[in-house]
């Protein structure tokens, strides 16, 4: 049994989904990959982890920066994908890494000699649990602010939020990200 609950945000409605009381989806509202992994039986109810996720971003929407470590998280996918957010998950609050950067941490776990920053961003714009795996402080090489599924207004809003210095970074004209 899956359960659902939503929570309002200022970036809009996100939906949150739990099973076994672990978190295994947090979706802004018209996300691209919303409620996509989810296969079971859906039911809406506030469990205890949707109640604690509800607290967490209660707290990181007001400016504080809760541990990741305070949820208990069961994002689903393939155990790449789960090898490149789990390096989400240790990029600090008001930093950015690039693609690259992880496309570079993965070849030197796997032993590879590089690994495809577009593997990368395929696994990135795939995390079901958006914000508290922070996929939005992931940008390009060249500060491009590119491949956010919740959209761009979004990242723009979550790294503002979080004081990153935007200096460097920039919307592409075209591209992923819009």
């Amino acid at each position: 049994m899956i359960y659902t609950t939503h929570y309002k945000s200022p970036i809009g409605d996100i939906l949150l989904a739990s099973q076994n009381n672990k978190l295994i989806g947090l979706w802004i509202e018209g996300q691209k990959y919303y409620f996509s992994c989810l296969k079971d039986e859906i039911k809406e109810e506030d469990t205890e982890i949707l109640i604690k996720t509800k607290k967490w971003l209660d707290r990181y929407f007001k400016g504080e920066n809760p541990s990741i470590n305070e949820l208990d998280l069961n994002p689903l996918g393939s155990d790449f994908r789960k090898s490149v957010w789990k390096i989400l998950c240790e990029i600090p609050y008001g930093e950015v890494i690039t693609y690259k950067d992880i496309a570079d941490t993965i070849a030197k776990q796997k032993n590879l000699k590089k690994m495809s920053s577009q593997a990368i961003g395929g696994a990135v714009s795939h995390n079901p649990i958006s914000i508290i795996i922070p996929c939005h402080r992931v940008v390009g090489s060249n500060g491009s602010l590119t491949g956010y599924a919740g959209g761009i207004d979004k990242k723009v809003y979550l790294l503002k939020h979080e004081k990153v210095n935007m200096e460097k970074l920039f919307i592409p004209k075209k591209g992923t990200a819009l």
